[in-house]
């Protein structure tokens, strides 16, 4: 058993060539071999989001406080709140990220395929995040 102590691990602003705005990462876990999963907490300060992305395995987001989006590819954006979990199936192109007036904090949980757990793409479109929400 491994305990990481509150704080053992840094929070880091995450790159800008994956990201839309400011946003914060704080590792909660990645697994040794045999595990797959990885996990952490994301802070999306208002408007920011990440690229179009898939995962290998599929990703879980349990929206721990605020207001975000979430979008498929080819499907309208949806409004995600504070105790709401978003499942993304494995390969379905999709972004999220906070509301334009709001901060939004997830936890993102994927696993990882051949030591691979996301393939980012190109950036979301400033008309693609401020189209109509559902």
């Amino acid at each position: 058993m491994d305990i990481h102590p509150c704080g053992s691990a840094p929070s880091r602003r995450v790159p800008a060539e994956w990201f839309t705005g400011t946003v914060w990462q704080d590792p909660i876990i990645e697994a040794p071999a045999p595990a797959r999963v990885r996990s952490s907490f994301v802070r999306f300060e208002p408007g920011a989001r990440t690229n179009w992305h898939t995962h290998p395995l599929g990703q879980t987001l349990c929206v721990t406080s605020g207001i975000g989006r979430v979008q498929v590819w080819g499907g309208r954006a949806r409004e995600i709140r504070a105790g709401d979990v978003v499942w993304i199936p494995p390969n379905e192109k999709h972004w999220h990220g906070a509301g334009p007036t709001t901060v939004m904090v997830h936890i993102a949980i994927q696993e990882a395929l051949d030591g691979k757990h996301v393939e980012w793409l190109e950036k979301v479109s400033d008309e693609q995040y401020r189209a109509a929400v559902t």
